[in-house]
């Protein structure tokens, strides 16, 4: 969640605590403030236990980011000179798998591929996946191979109008079999 995101939402727990202490059911803050009926009255259990400081955010929850500030600073930078300037000289992609196990080179941190993933989101990149292709492969072949061979192997398709898709509108009532549930709705 965004920090503009956790500040709407405590915001809102304090808009909920000025309401249940003007006597509002948690029902009503519900409507009025359009969250959940569970939050409201999650909200009205913690208010009633602890006032309105019960209701103050602690904080995103999870762990927190392994790296510095500083040192997060230093991986933006990393990012920025590309995967050859660190090595991966192959393409110029960063991988998740790639920012892990650069955060571990640099910083002696070890990330897993899916938090570096987070990682990289939460510094504005995203990772990326390279095209690997056989060393072997003989790009001409390929090219023959859909040109004139596949047109042969492959099935025919259907007509464009044959689908088997099925129509989401509702039936027509004069339609419906008249001794079923609901038959007698309009």
């Amino acid at each position: 969640m965004t920090a503009a995101g956790r500040q709407r939402r405590e915001s809102v727990r304090m808009q909920a605590a000025e309401l249940f202490e003007q006597g509002i059911k948690p029902l009503e803050v519900a409507r009025r403030l359009r969250v959940s009926d569970k939050s409201a009255y999650q909200w009205h259990e913690l208010w009633r236990a602890g006032g309105v400081g019960a209701l103050i955010s602690r904080g995103p929850s999870g762990s927190r980011c392994r790296l510095s500030p500083r040192c997060l600073e230093k991986l933006t930078a990393c990012l920025e000179q590309g995967p050859a300037a660190h090595g991966w000289v192959e393409d110029q992609v960063w991988t998740a798998a790639r920012v892990a196990t650069l955060i571990g080179r640099k910083f002696h941190v070890s990330y897993s591929v899916s938090g570096a993933t987070r990682l990289m989101h939460r510094l504005g990149f995203s990772p990326q996946v390279p095209a690997r292709r056989v060393a072997e492969r003989d790009e001409q072949a390929v090219t023959t191979w859909k040109e004139v061979t596949w047109d042969e192997v492959k099935e025919p398709g259907r007509p464009a109008g044959a689908t088997s898709a099925s129509r989401t509108r509702q039936a027509s009532p004069g339609g419906r079999p008249k001794d079923v549930p609901g038959a007698d709705a309009e």
